[in-house]
């Protein structure tokens, strides 16, 4: 099998997290077009995609508290509406990438996957090998899940290829969002970081930055805080964060350019 890679379409990339319930298709056209460019630059370029809820998850899940658990029937509706908007924006993003000729399958994590205290505990990952093996595009998204400690919980794209780079094993894990790279002074955006390991981090924790609008699943410093414990457990994994909103970044980092910040062991 080519070399494996994890990207994640983030939230705020795809929907305009200042507004509720608000998609960016254009973006999302453009981005579908370059992984199919891509892929036919590429042929048998295996990929997994995944995507944010942006302000479609998060928004919900910020207003019923999703996240830190779901014990009573108000907070059990507020999961099933959380659910149904990040299902609502996976459609969007299905469709965008149906249009560019992709031939992309969801699979939807609540309905494989089991958590527990808010960590994947169980997943069948049986159709995902079958759509690598097939030669599909499988796209996971961040989703509410069972969870066995809490009821139930959202677990985030990045939490969930925690769980698929343990067993999948990817080269590369790629995180397209707003950002052109992580900044040393967010939200001045003066100082770009190049490459980041657990060592250089430290220096860097209290200044990276959290998220625009809505995100109950942390903002950047959580995201480059669990890459680097992916890279530390995987030899030779690395995960780069660039922006997808400058026009071909997607498709230049999928040909393995050293855009925006390397993450790195």
């Amino acid at each position: 099998m080519p070399e494996l890679i994890f990207l994640k379409l983030g939230g705020s990339l795809i929907t305009d997290k200042t507004r509720p319930y608000t998609p960016r298709l254009d973006v999302l056209k453009r981005l579908a077009l370059e992984i199919a460019d891509a892929q036919h630059t590429t042929p048998g370029l295996s990929l997994v995609l995944g995507h944010g809820s942006g302000s479609f998850g998060h928004t919900a899940a910020k207003k019923h508290g999703t996240r830190q658990g779901v014990a009573s029937a108000q907070a059990w509706q507020g999961f099933t509406e959380v659910w149904w908007q990040a299902s609502q924006l996976n459609r969007y993003v299905m469709q965008s990438l149906r249009e560019a000729g992709i031939l992309a399958l969801a699979l939807a994590p609540v309905s494989a996957v089991t958590a527990r205290d808010g960590r994947v505990a169980h997943w069948d990952l049986t159709p995902l090998r079958s759509a690598l093996s097939a030669g599909l595009l499988p796209v996971v998204y961040g989703d509410v899940i069972f969870d066995e400690a809490r009821g139930g919980t959202i677990l985030s794209t990045e939490d969930l290829f925690e769980y698929l780079a343990a067993e999948l094993r990817p080269r590369r894990i790629l995180l397209a969002g707003l950002e052109e790279a992580v900044w040393a002074d967010f939200p001045a955006n003066t100082r770009r970081v190049e490459t980041i390991t657990s060592t250089s981090f430290e220096m860097l924790r209290d200044s990276v930055g959290s998220s625009h609008g809505a995100d109950v699943t942390g903002g950047m410093e959580s995201k480059v805080r669990q890459m680097l414990e992916l890279v530390g457990k995987i030899p030779g994994l690395q995960a780069q964060i660039f922006s997808g909103e400058t026009p071909d970044n997607l498709k230049r980092v999928l040909a393995r350019e050293h855009l925006g910040t390397i993450i790195k062991q």
